[in-house]
Formats: structure tokens, sequence, C-alpha cells
């Protein structure tokens, strides 16, 4: 059977309550991770400079930016939620493509929620489910056709179509185009050049965003699209698994505003520091054995936010003194002070085979840390916190989570609201609460 056609199948005939149990489960808790990451992303400056920009170039009101309210065209929202949602590099991720599914479907379809009709809760998740399991197949065959490690917006663009497509009841010849003018309009954007001088274009989610919902508005126009990308499977069992295997199921999550590839090291530091009683006074020096596209990642003290979150030396630091790495962290003015810089002196990365060849499929690496009287103590070796070879996050966890990231913006009341309006999403009839909620008052 064709392949596009297979996954046309799939996205016009998903129902939640057809979705098994689990799947619906993990569609809320994927809301609530990604929402706490877009609404803390608010207090970025990318987010800040981007809504700015948005009211100047894309005026209009047919759909809401998260936390102020102020409404923008439909593109325009979704550019800025897009580059909010992944600004703290604290959202979900899916080992195998290197990237992060969940914030390229969650600003397009809060605007198509917004731009559509007759949109309960169970519309909402479901296609937010479509657009995690399009993303992500599609950001396996993006990979495997091309050398270049491609940025999430690359390939989440393709799920972001597949998602709005979905919640606007969009016909089959229509998705088909939507799905294949966003692949064919999504940023290719290098990664690594991003992870070696790191800017605020990061991951690309805030254009692959953008092209979503345009592509989705284009094609219910009549504009045409290529093929899309889903014939090109390697293998076809990842399109016919669709609907029968969930990889939504396979994600990571984030503990740490840091780049996946520093966060072993992050866990390996504290776990040396606990055990060991220590306190930071008592650290000479700190190696940490890694594979090679984390020892890529920069040791410079940072100047900004994105490159506080690009680095290495930086999260390890900052949790050492801070016994965290959140927003609090990684903005302004704490990125630029000296205690934390004068910790990252003390850091020596070091590239080592042995993780190198459990890369991309695990994220490890090893601590070795000196004190100021001649002990050394080893962390073992460790794996990325919240994965899936590992211990995935408790709902009471993702529910803290969500709680830390977002009361300092929207406050624990509503942040706390928040909470168990996901839980019950799927009997709601509309979507104003949601807004409601997530919007300063």
């Amino acid at each position: 059977m064709d392949l596009n056609e297979q996954t046309l199948d799939f996205i016009v005939e998903a129902e939640w309550d057809t979705l098994p149990d689990n799947i619906q489960h993990q569609a809320k808790r994927c809301l609530l991770d990604t929402l706490g990451a877009l609404i803390a992303g608010h207090s970025t400056p990318v987010a800040v400079l981007m809504n700015n920009f948005a009211k100047e170039q894309f005026k209009g009101d047919e759909a809401a930016i998260l936390v102020k309210g102020n409404k923008l065209s439909a593109t325009g929202a979704t550019l800025v939620n897009g580059f909010a949602n992944n600004a703290l590099d604290i959202d979900d991720g899916y080992r195998n493509v290197k990237g992060h599914p969940g914030a390229c479907i969650l600003p397009v379809i809060l605007a198509a929620g917004e731009m559509g009709t007759d949109i309960t809760g169970k519309k909402f998740l479901t296609a937010l489910v479509v657009g995690y399991e399009v993303a992500i197949r599609a950001g396996v065959i993006r990979h495997a056709r091309y050398e270049t490690y491609h940025s999430s917006g690359s390939w989440g663009a393709i799920g972001g179509a597949a998602a709005a497509g979905k919640l606007l009841g969009l016909s089959r010849e229509k998705l088909y185009n939507a799905l294949g003018a966003a692949e064919y309009h999504a940023p290719i954007a290098p990664m690594m050049k991003c992870i070696e001088l790191p800017g605020m274009g990061k991951d690309s989610i805030g254009w692959g965003c953008m092209v979503a919902i345009m592509s989705v508005m284009m094609a219910d126009k009549g504009f045409t699209g290529i093929y899309p990308i889903f014939n090109e499977s390697p293998e076809a069992e990842w399109i016919h698994s669709l609907g029968r295997v969930f990889e939504i199921m396979n994600l990571y999550f984030k503990p740490y505003c840091a780049c996946r590839w520093a966060q072993p090291g992050v866990d390996g530091a504290l776990k040396i520091m606990a055990k060991n009683c220590l306190d930071p006074e008592d650290i000479k020096q700190i190696k940490v054995f890694t594979f090679e596209e984390s020892a890529t990642l920069s040791t410079n003290y940072p100047q900004n936010t994105e490159e506080a979150q690009y680095n290495i030396a930086f999260p390890i630091a900052a949790a050492l003194l801070d016994r965290e790495v959140g927003p609090a962290q990684v903005l302004a003015p704490r990125l630029l002070d000296k205690n934390i810089h004068l910790m990252m002196d003390k850091i020596q990365i070091i590239a080592q085979e042995r993780f190198q060849k459990e890369f991309p499929a695990r994220a490890e690496s090893e601590v070795e840390l000196t004190t100021t009287r001649g002990g050394v103590f080893s962390s073992g070796v460790m794996s990325a916190r919240w994965d899936t070879h590992s211990t995935l996050p408790t709902d009471l966890e993702l529910e803290n989570k969500f709680l830390w990231l977002s009361s300092p913006v929207i406050g624990k009341i509503k942040a706390e609201l928040l909470i168990d309006h996901i839980w019950n999403f799927d009997r709601e009839e509309r979507l104003d609460k949601l807004f409601d909620l997530c919007i300063i008052s």
C-alpha cells in the first residue's frame, strides 16, 4: 500500500475514544509537560523579542499569545508561541531523531484550536497524538535520507501540519498538500552550527511551527504541495505501525533547562555531592567523560540564555551551587554570576569511545570529582534522567515540574487549576478555560 495514503488514513481515522488508555494518559502528560515549558518560555528574551516583532508584522485577532493574552494572526501567534516553547530547552524529546516533537505540535494546535469551530478537549488531544506520531516518523525518515543532523523544525513542521489539519478537519486531498507544503518549506537547519555557536534560532522550532500552520491554511485555500515524505521511509514498518505502535510512549522528559547531552553530567555531579556529603567549597576538579557530541558543547562563560543552555560546564556548575538548573539559572542575572564561572573553571570535559558507541540511543556520561583534600569519587555511568531506558517521571513529578516552571509566570493558583484541568481535558467541550488559565490576570 502507498505509505503516504496509509499515513493519511491514520490522520483522518484517529479518534480519541479508540485510543488505548495508556495513550490517552500519555497525551495528557505530554500536554502538561509541553505547556509548562511554553508558559515559562515566555519569560525569555527571545519570546519578548518575537512577540514585539510579530505585533508589527503579523497583525490580526485570530489566535492568542499565551501568558500576555494579546492576539495576532494565527501565523504570528504560532510563530511566537513556537519560539517560546523551546526557549528554555526543557521540553520533551525523542532519542532517535535527537529532537523535540512536542514543542513542534502544541503551538500549532493552540492556534488551530482558536481558528476552528466545535473544538473539544478530545479533538485537541487526538490532534496532539497524531502530531507526535507523524512528526517522529518524519524525523526518522528525514535523518535516514540526509547525512546532516537537521533541527527539530525540519521534521516537526510536518507533524505540526498533520495535527492542525486533523483538528481543522481538512479533507484527505488538502491534508496531503499540507504535509507536502510543510515538508518543502520547513527550515532545513544544520543543528550542529547552532550548538557550536548558539543563537536564538536554536532548534528552528518557532519557524517550523509557523510553516506548519501556514501550510495547513494554504492547503485549505487550494495550495498544492509535493508528495509527502512518508513514501521515502527506510522501513515500511515505520508507517505500517501507525495506530498500532505509538512512539509517543518512547519520549524522554527533561528535569533541567539544558541540552540533553549535558544532563547526565549534572546528575552525576549531584549524585557524588549527595552521597559523600560534600559542599561546593570541597571541589578541586571535576572530570566529565562523555560522548563526542556532548563534548562539543561549549565550556565558555555564557553571555545569554541560549549559550547557557548549549553549554556543558555551565549547567553542572549551576547545579552544584543552586541544586537546580531552571529558568532562574539560565536567565540573567544568574547566568552571568562569577561564582558559577569559578566553578566552571574546575570542570574538564573528555570524550570517550565507550560513550560514543551508545549514542544516540543513549546519552551517557561519567563524572569524576576530586576534592581539595585529595579524595576522588566517581558517579559511575550515568544516563540522562527521565528517559525510556532509565526511569520515566511519575505523574506527580511532572506536576511538580509544571508548578516549578509555570507558577512564577501565571501564579500558583492558576498553575494548580491548570494541572487539574489537563487531567480532565477530554471532558471539556471548549478550549476557553485552557486559554484563560494560561493568561496573566
